[in-house]
């Protein structure tokens, strides 16, 4: 065996041993963040809202639950209801009420912050998660962990039906985070569920 030969492999393997490494390191996160938001979820419901219009395509879904006046727990979801679904799990934090209200005040001078029944606001979340995958798009990975946070509310016993979309298509307008490997990848995924003209891409005019 030559020697470049055997430094291939050797190098396979450690790359191989890392990616190893790295899912099981993943794995035990996603079972220690799905444990804090089950023993959350058996709280009271503190607040429920949103931030943002969602006829714009982009809000955050916010859920907030606590035992007391003065630590919560929040979930905060951002959902694009153009075309992604739920774009992104903003954060799941156990916070102080102080620091939570810092964040609520920064959102509402983002955009309109309305109060929802949690209901709704889980639907809202599943709807557009199930809308999103079927052309293919599903939301991160730790997105049931934290949606979980919801608990026993039941999404069905909201009977609003909510419309995904733009003009009755998907949407797709790449945010500023979006890698052009992303922006890419979901272009060429859009192509492949729905055709080159079943979708609009940039900005709404």
């Amino acid at each position: 065996m030559s020697m470049n030969l055997a430094a291939k492999r050797g190098r396979h393997a450690v790359a191989r041993k890392r990616q190893v490494a790295e899912k099981r390191r993943l794995e035990l996160a996603e079972r220690g963040l799905a444990a804090r938001v089950r023993r959350a979820a058996a709280l009271r419901v503190r607040r429920c809202f949103i931030n943002g219009d969602l006829g714009g395509g982009m809000v955050s879904v916010v859920l907030v639950r606590a035992a007391t006046p003065f630590v919560v727990h929040a979930a905060v979801f951002l959902v694009d209801s153009f075309c992604l679904g739920i774009k992104d799990v903003a954060f799941y934090e156990d916070l102080e009420s102080e620091d939570f209200a810092l964040i609520v005040e920064a959102m509402r001078e983002a955009g309109e912050t309305t109060d929802v029944a949690p209901d709704y606001a889980r639907k809202l979340l599943r709807d557009a998660s199930a809308w999103a995958g079927s052309i293919g798009f599903r939301p991160p990975r730790d997105f049931e962990a934290v949606e979980g946070l919801f608990g026993e509310i039941r999404a069905d016993a909201c009977d609003v039906e909510f419309t995904f979309g733009h003009n009755g298509r998907p949407h797709y307008v790449p945010g500023p985070s979006e890698s052009r490997a992303q922006v890419l990848k979901r272009y060429a995924q859009l192509i492949a569920a729905v055709g080159e003209d079943g979708f609009d891409f940039g900005e709404p005019d």
